[in-house]
């Protein structure tokens, strides 16, 4: 037989677009069109409907950026379409190739009720099947004119990301805008042959079933007459059943599909569009989940669910009768699908507090798997957060975007950093936005890694981003591929039953140990520091405000803010969103941010000022009270406690001396600090141990200026090439030194490009640390700043601090997975070390460093350089990303334990305070005896009992064994969950006696205690 495959197929490529897909609405009228432009934000459903309309066209241009439009279309029927199935096509101006960031629309009946969202895959309204002659027809839509951000050309500066400079251009056009006959019969054939043609591309040429496909194909096309493809449709179907009917094979590969929708919660949007996106999804998959019985849809975030249920009570009713069914399915258990490179131990906790117990309250349900398809890595300590929630799985795809190296597994035990277990998955199908194409589903079965000893895998199945969710094709397809020979078998299945399956045939899955690293994303560490600075903040501000409300609570009956600090927790947790605190979001989204941590601060601020006053007793009792919120003890002040301490009036040991050739030398018993002539950091000696703490020939503290312009992503990535050059801030324009109480200061200002820097580095009495604050005035487009330590230190490794814990890194780069984490995150401190001696470096709010290693050429020793990143200056999708004014504050901290960089790494953020009162003291609540055992949040358990929450987790990477102690009469303590629920879980030993709480905690290990209060 000749090979007329290629014919055969690109006939079937030209009959479908030009006559089969046009067939499937014959007839069509016009509707007649008015529109409404709301002069501001979006206004309530009601005022939208009530509005006044001015007739539009097709072809008329509408929609400034960012603006809402309502839209009515009305008709009716013509008689000659009685009986058969009407639908409007509403075509707002879409491009079929962006759905999701472009504008879209929630149609509403004329009494208020949300219908379904209008998406550029999804354009469809469903008037009547069967519908009556003359029956009128009345539609209205509120159109979200959001302007394309990322287009074609990706990644170009844009003012589009503010309504304040996006301006007021239009930018749609109606496209079309009909009332049409729907024909089902047609419609099924352009799926049967579509899932055919897609089928056989996939399919090897040699192979039999590529080749009875094609003839099938052929024989359909051969029944059509395309002038009458209406007439011929069933027909042409009834030469494929055959191929249609034949099964899969036995080892087919298995896919269970979920309906699926990712929506950023923000990203190229602001929030409050979210919201809508939100809306309009949902309202489609609720349709749809009605007319397609098979079909399982999951949605995530309970801030999402939250939004619908404040803002469309409609569609939320909707949504609680579809998850009542077990059919719509809330997955994941977390506030938002957040990043979790950077958010704290305590806020990566309480985002499955309050996401799981959301779903509780409003559901009844409680999902098993953390669900985190988009998030740029995953820090070593998730694994223990995910078991204490009471979770034991992972779903993630986003590993698969990684530049360098290919992960080895799709289905494994992931190992953190306390040595817990979760079952995790990576959907071979490498997206969340399946869309049921053949190639989708052929790559997944191909591409998954583990053949052989497991068959199974996910498959999200939906348009993310507000491009509306699952469509009814995409469930077509699903049906016909649920047992069709040549392809992985697809089954809608949810989460759950998908986990559950997996786990069964996979008894001994491998393991990966330690953090699963993104090779790619990697400046999100980095881009828009005041939001990260303002997460960092808020975080601090948080534990201090339960700490203190809860010690006045107990102390002096003072009433508890639950529903206060509730709020504000949620909204911390919303801006830990992946799009978010990473920095990767529209310059609206940033600045609306700054201005909520502020307010937050200002909130947090005055709970925590109320709670230490009501502590302190009357202020005019005239004792000064230093109130610690760091979980060790310091200048005679007990972890969470307070007492009256001695102010310095003197320099106290401190002294600053000028060097004869410029710079200045600080001493304060303890360390001795050279400052060069250049103002750079030349040496640091540890007294105790007379070792020199930079490597010879080097100098500190100093700021580094890079060019930084990726080939993708501009305010996600930074390539490694960055590093060819480098320029280094050695000018100086004032040089100075001071003394104060308790202190010494040298004060360093520089000037370059179009920004200045003023940098204070402070030696403090009694204090084995140099503090290093740093203030730029940013003014520079398209490069990375950054602040390099050489150390003379000769390590293989470093600690880096994470959620409970700290995990270590490579400092060589012997294979392609260690050169590729050549930007990494740590939270509070990086810890370098000699066996007997070490360095930590501290800071209050970067997150992103690199640390390298060289061997001198001058005496073969090994200089270990660590970096921190301060500052970028990308211009996409932001375009004035971080102009302005940055605070940053650092410490140096030589022969230092790693207990030491602990320590240092809550003080830094957590700033002894003063209050004047008539208190001499304020006993901590509880206290313990072990400093390797950290106490991460002190609180009034959620229930309102009354009961003391006390989280404790073991931060020296050993066994610790203590005691905790409480200053009320302690009647129980009770090891719980993160969601303050008796929990069995425990692997520690938690022993209640003598008064206190005996605790023998293995290694980076949590435990979280019900303390209650005798009598």
């Amino acid at each position: 037989m000749h090979d007329d495959r290629k014919l055969v197929e690109s006939r079937l490529k030209r009959v479908l677009d030009e006559r089969i897909r046009p067939a499937v609405y014959p007839e069509s009228v016009p509707l007649e069109v008015g529109i409404w432009t709301a002069p501001g934000e979006p206004v309530p459903v009601a005022e939208g409907l009530a509005a006044p309309r001015t007739p539009i066209a097709v072809g008329d241009a509408w929609g400034a950026p960012w603006g809402t439009s309502w839209i009515t279309v009305t008709g009716t029927v013509p008689q000659a379409w009685a009986g058969r199935t009407v639908e409007a096509l509403i075509d707002l101006g879409f491009d079929a190739n962006m759905p999701g960031f472009q504008c879209e629309g929630l149609v509403y009946r004329p009494d208020g009720t949300p219908v379904k969202g209008l998406n550029p895959q999804n354009q469809w309204v469903r008037i009547a099947a069967p519908a009556a002659g003359g029956e009128p027809v009345l539609l209205h839509v509120e159109a979200a004119s959001n302007p394309v951000v990322l287009d074609y050309h990706p990644f170009l500066p844009t003012e589009l990301g503010d309504r304040e400079t996006a301006g007021s251009e239009p930018q749609y056009e109606l496209a079309r805008m009909d009332l049409a006959v729907f024909d089902e019969t047609v419609w099924q054939l352009v799926v049967d042959l579509e899932v055919l043609g897609e089928l056989m591309a996939e399919l090897p040429v040699d192979g039999a079933r590529r080749w009875e496909i094609l003839r099938a194909v052929e024989r359909a096309l051969d029944a059509v007459d395309l002038q009458d493809v209406n007439g011929t449709a069933a027909q042409a179907r009834s030469q494929l059943t055959a191929v249609l009917a034949a099964p899969a094979v036995p080892s087919a590969h298995r896919i269970s599909a979920i309906g699926h929708a990712h929506i950023d919660t923000a990203w190229l949007w602001p929030l409050r569009e979210t919201v809508r996106k939100v809306a309009r999804t949902t309202a489609n998959m609720t349709a749809l989940l009605e007319d397609e019985p098979d079909f399982r849809y999951a949605m995530s975030q309970a801030q999402q669910y939250a939004w619908i249920k404040e803002h469309r009570p409609e569609v939320y009713a909707r949504v609680r009768k579809a998850v009542a069914e077990g059919r719509f399915v809330p997955a994941g258990g977390m506030w938002v699908e957040s990043d979790t490179n950077m958010p704290s131990s305590e806020a990566m906790a309480r985002q499955f507090v309050h996401g799981k117990r959301f779903f509780l309250d409003e559901f009844g349900v409680e999902n098993h798997e953390a669900w985190l398809p988009d998030t740029f890595g995953f820090t070593g300590g998730l694994p223990q957060i995910i078991r204490n929630a009471g979770s034991r799985w992972l779903l993630t795809q986003k590993i698969s975007w990684s530049q360098i190296n290919r992960f080895p597994h799709h289905t494994f035990l992931w190992e953190g950093i306390d040595g817990t277990r979760i079952f995790t998955h990576f959907p071979p199908v490498d997206t969340y936005n399946c869309s049921m194409k053949g190639s989708e589903i052929a790559h997944a079965a191909r591409n998954f890694k583990d053949k052989g000893v497991a068959r199974h895998s996910l498959a999200p199945t939906g348009w993310g981003d507000g491009g509306g969710g699952t469509t009814r094709e995409m469930v077509a397809k699903a049906a016909r591929l649920a047992n069709l020979e040549g392809s992985a078998t697809v089954h809608w299945e949810k989460p759950a039953e998908f986990f559950a399956k997996a786990e069964a045939e996979y008894p001994n899955p491998p393991v990966w140990v330690g953090e699963l690293y993104l090779e790619l994303h990697r400046a999100t560490l980095t881009s828009q520091a005041r939001t990260k600075q303002g997460n960092r903040r808020s975080e601090n501000l948080l534990r201090e405000a339960e700490l203190w409300c809860a010690t006045a609570a107990l102390r002096t009956g003072a009433a508890y803010p639950y529903e206060q600090l509730d709020r504000i927790w949620k909204t911390v947790l919303l801006h830990q969103f992946h799009d978010i605190l990473p920095g990767s979001s529209i310059a609206w989204v940033h600045r609306e941010a700054e201005a909520t941590y502020a307010a937050l601060a200002e909130e947090l601020e005055a709970l925590i000022g109320r709670a230490q006053q009501a502590l302190a007793g009357d202020p005019a009792g005239g004792r000064e009270l230093v109130f610690n919120a760091a979980p060790h003890p310091r200048s005679a002040v007990p972890a969470g406690g307070a007492a009256t301490v001695a102010t310095a009036t003197a320099a106290g040991g401190c002294e600053v001396a000028e060097r004869p050739d410029g710079g200045f030398v600080l001493r304060n018993g303890l360390l001795e600090v050279v400052v060069d002539g250049d103002g750079l950091v030349a040496s640091v000696v540890d007294t105790a141990s007379g070792r020199e703490t930079l490597a010879p020939g080097s100098r500190a503290n100093l700021l580094q200026l890079h060019p930084d312009f990726p080939n993708m992503w501009d305010a996600w990535d930074v390539d490694q090439f960055y590093r060819n050059t480098v320029t280094d801030l050695t000018g100086v324009d004032t040089l100075t030194a001071e003394s104060a109480a308790g202190r010494v200061t040298v004060r360093v200002a520089r000037s370059f490009g179009s920004s200045t820097v003023v940098q204070a580095l402070t030696l403090r009495a009694g204090e084995r640390r140099l503090d290093l604050d740093t203030e730029v005035d940013w003014h520079e487009t398209e490069k990375f700043l950054k602040a390099a330590f050489p150390l003379d230190l000769h390590t293989e490794r470093y600690a880096a601090e994470t959620q409970f814990g700290h995990l270590y890194r490579p400092t060589h780069t012997n294979t392609s997975w260690e050169a590729a984490k050549f930007e990494a995150c740590n939270h509070r401190f990086v810890h370098l070390d000699e066996p007997g001696w070490g360095v930590a470096l501290v800071t209050a709010s970067t997150y992103g460093h690199d640390v390298t290693r060289t061997v001198r050429d001058t005496d073969g020793g090994t200089t270990t350089t660590v970096r921190f990143s301060l500052l970028r200056a990308p211009r996409f999708p932001d375009p004035r990303t971080d102009q302005g004014l940055h605070r940053f504050r650092h410490a140096l901290v030589p022969g230092a334990t790693i207990g030491d960089a602990v320590r240092e790494g809550y003080r830094i953020g957590l700033p002894e305070r003063r209050i004047t009162g008539s208190t001499e003291e304020v006993r901590p609540l509880v206290e313990l005896d072990h400093d390797a055992l950290v106490v991460s949040a002190v609180k009034l358990a959620d229930d309102g009992s009354g009961d003391l929450v006390v989280r404790v987790y073991e931060a020296g990477g050993g066994r610790a064994r203590g005691r905790l102690t409480t200053s009320f009469p302690l009647a129980d303590a009770v090891p719980c969950d993160l969601l303050e629920r008796p929990w069995a879980g425990t692997r520690g030993e938690v022993t209640v006696a003598d008064g206190g709480v005996r605790l023998a905690l293995r290694p980076f290990e949590l435990v979280t205690l019900r303390l209650r209060a005798a009598g």
